[in-house]
């Protein structure tokens, strides 16, 4: 009766004894209660529990969500932040992290260098065998250029050997 009252609620108590004698009580009708109770289970029993399903995936979701809280804060520790509280043995755990994370980024740092570099003697020496090829062909353009300058000149003094002497000729004629 004083939980009816505290509370301002329906109550209906049903009790036996080991003797198989029932004691009750209601505050106010036991039909009325038995009935609002009734009602309530059957309108709302399926909308107050979830299906297992659901609660796996709640409980998937729970623990995805603390684990990714869980990752932001050792993210954020990485990067020197939110370090308070963490005891010695939790820095140092932290620092042979952080020198294992580093040795693994100044070995892929190495390898780029390196592929990085045979690359560049790959380019250096195609560089090196079209230059042998241009100097080649210059050579070759510049033999000939002095070649047919020599043609020239021989033509030339060809030419003037034949106007000297078609001029001599005609002098003497």
């Amino acid at each position: 009766m004083e939980l009816s009252t505290l509370c301002d609620a329906e109550i209906a108590v049903f009790v036996f004894s080991t003797s198989g004698k029932l004691f009750d009580y209601a505050s106010t009708s036991t039909r009325q209660v038995i009935e609002r109770r009734n009602l309530f289970s059957d309108g709302n029993l399926a909308n107050t529990y979830q299906s297992s399903l659901e609660l796996q995936a709640e409980g998937e979701h729970f623990k995805l969500n603390k684990e990714l809280k869980e990752k932001t804060r050792e993210s954020r520790q990485l990067y020197g932040e939110e370090l308070q509280g963490l005891t010695l043995r939790d820095l140092r755990k932290l620092e042979v992290l952080l020198n294992t994370s580093l040795n693994r980024i100044s070995k892929a740092k190495a390898e780029a260098f390196e592929q990085e570099i045979s690359i560049l003697k790959k380019e250096e020496a195609r560089l090196m065998e079209e230059n042998q090829r241009l100097n080649q062909e210059v050579k070759f353009l510049e033999e000939n250029q002095r070649l047919e300058q020599v043609q020239r000149l021989e033509q030339d003094q060809d030419l003037s050997l034949l106007a000297t002497s078609f001029t001599t000729r005609l002098l003497f004629r």
